[in-house]
């Protein structure tokens, strides 16, 4: 059996109860998506089965349009990267790269940017991350600041600030979740970087993106920096 014989054999729900959770209707962030109504269970047991399948092939699931496809092909990439030699990591590394334009939804970026691209820079030049964030592409700044929830579990957490720091006036509420996001979980490693950067700039931050940072303080400290 093929592996898109296969996503096929594994629909389990009906599409509109997968699109529930994305913006799909015209003009929103995903009207470009299909969705066909495979859970993220069976796509992982999928990607097992065909876990040693090629880039070729692995491109071929990243540049289809419905969603499930795309994550499919995400999750076996991820697999291969964290097996690799040096050598190969390289080599998935540039083609997750080449591929940010098929990581265009944000169950995609979350479930990719960090195991890819935040595991090969971890010890590298960072300062991609700052080209990504700056970007006019929704994705590729969310991307940025993703990927660095790598870095959060290996308890670094400078680059997460950084980028932070670049979007915080970012107008898209996608990335006032995925940075406040980022933020909430600096501080369940280290609640005083969190803090020093509330002090700074709660003032300053969009309104969900302070929210998804406080989330884990004390009621009446979240008063306080909602107050601010």
């Amino acid at each position: 059996m093929g592996i898109k014989s296969a996503l096929q054999n594994a629909i389990s729900i009906k599409p509109d109860k997968t699109k529930y959770f994305f913006k799909t209707n015209p003009g929103q962030y995903a009207e470009h998506d299909q969705f066909i109504g495979v859970t993220m269970p069976n796509l992982r047991k999928i990607a097992k089965d065909f876990r040693n399948i090629s880039l070729l092939e692995i491109q071929e699931l990243l540049d289809s349009k419905i969603n499930e496809e795309r994550m499919l092909g995400l999750i076996i990439l991820e697999a291969q990267y964290k097996k690799a030699a040096p050598n190969l990591k390289e080599e998935i590394y540039y083609f997750y790269f080449n591929n940010l334009h098929n990581v265009n939804n944000w169950n995609l970026v979350d479930a990719s940017a960090h195991l890819i691209m935040g595991a090969h820079l971890f010890n590298k030049n960072k300062d991609i991350l700052l080209e990504l964030a700056q970007s006019d592409n929704l994705w590729k700044r969310r991307v940025a600041i993703v990927a660095t929830w790598y870095f959060i579990k290996k308890s670094d957490f400078a680059w997460t600030f950084k980028i932070a720091t670049l979007l915080l006036n970012d107008k898209d509420d996608l990335i006032h979740k995925a940075v406040g996001w980022m933020i909430r979980e600096a501080g369940k490693k280290n609640l005083s970087v969190l803090l020093e950067f509330l002090d700074n700039y709660s003032s300053k931050m969009p309104r969900v993106m302070l929210r998804y940072s406080i989330e884990k303080l004390p009621i009446e400290q979240k008063k306080l920096y909602l107050a601010k």
